[in-house]
């Protein structure tokens, strides 16, 4: 089976996360959606939320599952007998610091390739940082966003106490 695997902390998916996950289910037989724990980034949800809402996410699609792991990305790939990471590329940014995972990934476990994805253009701007920060601030993000994670990061923070202007 052509599996691939695509890691990241997803706090939160984003749609132009959906938008990589939806093209790559049409190349791959499967594709694991793994979300990292990361407590070095603090994540703002919670592991199990961020599962939940990108299962809600991908629900449509029948050959992409999702998973939480905590670990080495390497080793959950051989875990799941996988040789494919995909990662998104939304500006020539990025392309350093991704090029310095892949290569560290590779060099971790040689089989190992790197399968990089460019989001659709409508898509190129949004990153969950931005999201976030929009959110925190009581901007609206549903166009960046399913609805399931926007109304998470309406709860979120709301329930911080966050003191959210209105209007905006």
């Amino acid at each position: 089976m052509n599996t691939v695997v695509y890691p990241g902390t997803f706090d939160p998916i984003t749609n132009g996360h959906r938008d990589l996950i939806q093209r790559a289910a049409r190349i791959f037989d499967k594709v694991v959606i793994a979300v990292a724990e990361s407590p070095r980034k603090q994540p703002t949800l919670p592991l199990d939320e961020r599962e939940a809402l990108a299962r809600d996410v991908v629900a449509r699609w029948s050959n992409v599952e999702v998973i939480g792991f905590d670990g080495l990305l390497t080793e959950l790939l051989e875990r799941l007998d996988a040789r494919i990471i995909l990662r998104g590329l939304r500006a020539v940014s990025d392309f350093e610091y991704e090029m310095q995972l892949a290569n560290m990934n590779r060099a971790q476990a040689p089989d190992v390739e790197t399968l990089f994805l460019t989001p659709e253009i409508e898509n190129s701007y949004i990153s969950s940082t931005i999201v976030r920060e929009i959110a925190r601030l009581g901007g609206d993000v549903s166009k960046h966003v399913s609805p399931s994670v926007a109304e998470a990061l309406r709860r979120r923070f709301s329930a911080d106490g966050v003191d959210t202007p209105r209007g905006h």
